[in-house]
C-alpha cells in the first residue's frame, strides 16, 4: 500500500493528476488512501497461496468475477495508466486493464515473483523491480529496474530526534523489533520470553501488531521499574514508523518486501527472521541482505534461544555493526518513486497520443 501511495505522491509532484485506488474492503489501504485524499473503491479478491483447495477455488472464482466489475470501473474513471503493487488484489485489475487496452505497470517488491505476479505479468506493459537480479524472471524488455519506493520520511528522519520523540535516552543503545504491519506472533513470543535480558541490553521499541499489543504490554508492565522504563510497546505505527526504526541501532524483523527498501533508506542493520510459511520469498529477501553484509539471519524455530546471543554478538563487535550499517545504506535508492512515476507518465502520454491518432 505504501509503495502505491508514495508513487502517487511522486506523480502529483510532477503534474496534477486524478487517482483511484482499488483495494480490499475494510483494509488499511482504504484508510490510508482516504487520508491521502485519494478516492478508494473496494473490489473482490482472495488468497491462493497456502490455502485449502476449496478456499483456492472460491478465491479464483471471486477474482474472475471481479474482472467485469473492474472493467466497469475503468470505463467510468478512464485512466491513462494503471499501477499495481502485486498481491492477489492486483490480478483482476491487470486482467481488466489489458482487456480495456490501458497500459499498466506492476511493481514487484520481492526478489522473486509470487503467484499473483506470475499470473499477471504477461498482461502488464512493464514490471518495475527493485534490483537487476529480478529481471531474469521476465521476458527481455519487460522488467525495468527502479528501486524500492519508500516514503520521504525514511530519508529525512534522524536518530537523535527520533529517540527524543519516543522519550528514549539519546545516548543509549536501542533495538527495534518489528514483525510487519500485522505483527508476528512467534517473534512476540520470543521477545516476551527474553524481555528482561533485552531490556538490560538496550532500550526496546517493540511493534507487536494490533492484535497482540495488549498481552505484550501486560508482560512489559511486569518488569522492574528501571527495566520497564526502557521498553516501548506499540501495536501499530503509521506516520511514526520511520522514527521508530530510525531510533534503533539494530532491528529484529521479518524479511518482508519492505525490508529491502525501508532498512536501506535508514542504513539500519538487521537481524532477519524470515517467516517460514510464505512461499520462501522472505528467505530470498533475507539471503539478499545477508550476502551483501547488511544483515544476519536467525531461523524462526531458533529465535527464542538465539535472540539474545545474536544481539550481544553484534553489540560486542561495533566495527561489524558499522560495516552492516554502511552495507545496508549502499542498497538505498532515494529516486525509486520518481523512477516509477516517470515510467507511468511515459506510458500514459504514449497512450494519450495513441488515442488521439485513433480518434
Amino acid at each position: 500500500m505504501y509503495p502505491a501511495l508514495t508513487v502517487a505522491s511522486a506523480i502529483q509532484a510532477r503534474a496534477d493528476n486524478a487517482f483511484l485506488y482499488l483495494g480490499r474492503a475494510d483494509s488499511v489501504e482504504g484508510r490510508l488512501a482516504q487520508r491521502a485524499q485519494i478516492s478508494f473503491q473496494a473490489i473482490g479478491t482472495g488468497q491462493v497461496r497456502g490455502m485449502a483447495p476449496w478456499v483456492v477455488a472460491r478465491s479464483v472464482w471471486r477474482m474472475y468475477r471481479s474482472v467485469g466489475d473492474v472493467r466497469a470501473i475503468i470505463r467510468r474513471f478512464e485512466p491513462d495508466a494503471i499501477f499495481v503493487t502485486g498481491g492477489y488484489v492486483s490480478a483482476p485489475v491487470i486482467w481488466a486493464g489489458a482487456a480495456e487496452k490501458i497500459p499498466s505497470v506492476i511493481y514487484l517488491p520481492d526478489l522473486e515473483p509470487g503467484w499473483a505476479i506470475r499470473a499477471t505479468a504477461r498482461w502488464a506493459t512493464r514490471v518495475a523491480v527493485s534490483s537487476r537480479e529480478v529481471s531474469r524472471h521476465f521476458a527481455p524488455g519487460k522488467a525495468v529496474v527502479t528501486g524500492y519506493p519508500v516514503r520521504d520520511a525514511f530519508f529525512t528522519t534522524d536518530q537523535k530526534r527520533a529517540r527524543t520523540k519516543f522519550q528514549l535516552d539519546p545516548d543509549t543503545r536501542t533495538i527495534a523489533i518489528f514483525g510487519g504491519s500485522t505483527g508476528a506472533h512467534h517473534i512476540n513470543q520470543a521477545v516476551v520470553a527474553n524481555l528482561t535480558g533485552l531490556a538490560r541490553l538496550a532500550q526496546v521499541i517493540h511493534l507487536t501488531g494490533r492484535n497482540e499489543e495488549t498481552w505484550v504490554a501486560d508482560q512489559a508492565a511486569r518488569l522492574p521499574d528501571d527495566l520497564r522504563a526502557r521498553v516501548r510497546v506499540f501495536g501499530y505505527l503509521d506516520d511514526d514508523l520511520p522514527d521508530a526504526l530510525a531510533s534503533a541501532d539494530l532491528v529484529v524483523a521479518r524479511a518482508g518486501a519492505a525490508t529491502l527498501g525501508e532498512f536501506p533508506a535508514l542504513g539500519l542493520p538487521a537481524i532477519l527472521v524470515p517467516y517460514p510459511y510464505s512461499g520462501k520469498h522472505q528467505e530470498r529477501n533475507a539471503r539478499f541482505l545477508v550476502e551483501r553484509g547488511a544483515a544476519i539471519k536467525v531461523d524462526d524455530a531458533a529465535l527464542q534461544r538465539e535472540l539474545i546471543p545474536a544481539i550481544q554478538e553484534l553489540f560486542e563487535a561495533p566495527e561489524k555493526l558499522t560495516m552492516m550499517r554502511d552495507a545496508m545504506r549502499t542498497l538505498a535508492n532515494p529516486d525509486a518513486a520518481t523512477n516509477i512515476a516517470k515510467l507511468l507518465m511515459e506510458l500514459a502520454i504514449r497512450n494519450l497520443q495513441f488515442a488521439g491518432v485513433q480518434a
